[in-house]
């Protein structure tokens, strides 16, 4: 692991300790996905380079927001919404981290087209980006937070095939469906 990567994770998870595991998880879980879709080498690395610091726009959040136990006030929604965006203006000056961008960038468009920071739908959204899409929303189920308890496994499980279609690219569902049960992501 390089220095970059050392000093992006350990600044996560000084801004929200979680994180770090999250993110971890979220990339491996990101590139099951992507071997299953049969990801090419480019789409791969986007992922490995962009999975690990997807939330590192969650820096220029306050502390307490990000702990807040109860609902978010419309201004604390709309710092929270704006990470994606300050995630991209940090790492778009990385040469190394640059391919990476659109999973930092894109992570929470919806294939609906109900998503942010830009409202994209469908395949306009980065394939990289709607593949990590599914694994972070599947480990923030399954995880502790501030405002609610971990869902069971089978309850995450049944929200991703519940959402392809909706929140998530139907084929990146499928495909973490698939290797979930194949025993191809960590769990």
């Amino acid at each position: 692991m390089g220095f970059a990567r050392v000093a992006t994770e350990t600044a996560i998870e000084i801004g929200e300790p979680q994180l770090g595991d999250h993110s971890e998880r979220v990339t491996a879980h990101a590139v099951a996905i992507a071997r299953r879709l049969r990801c090419g080498p480019r789409e791969l690395r986007a992922i490995e380079l962009g999975g690990p610091v997807h939330d590192i726009g969650k820096l220029t959040i306050a502390a307490h927001v990000l702990a807040k136990p109860g609902r978010l006030d419309a201004h604390e929604l709309l710092q929270i919404r704006a990470h994606p965006l300050a995630g991209a203006r940090l790492i778009a000056g990385v040469r190394r981290l640059r391919a990476g961008l659109p999973c930092v960038l894109h992570h929470h468009e919806r294939w609906d087209g109900g998503g942010y920071p830009h409202r994209l739908a469908g395949e306009g959204i980065p394939r990289v980006a709607r593949i990590l899409a599914v694994a972070d929303a599947f480990d923030a189920m399954t995880s502790y937070r501030p405002y609610r308890a971990p869902l069971a496994v089978e309850e995450a499980l049944d929200e991703i095939a519940r959402c392809a279609g909706s929140q998530f690219d139907p084929a990146a569902s499928e495909a973490f469906l698939t290797a979930w049960h194949a025993d191809e992501i960590p769990h």
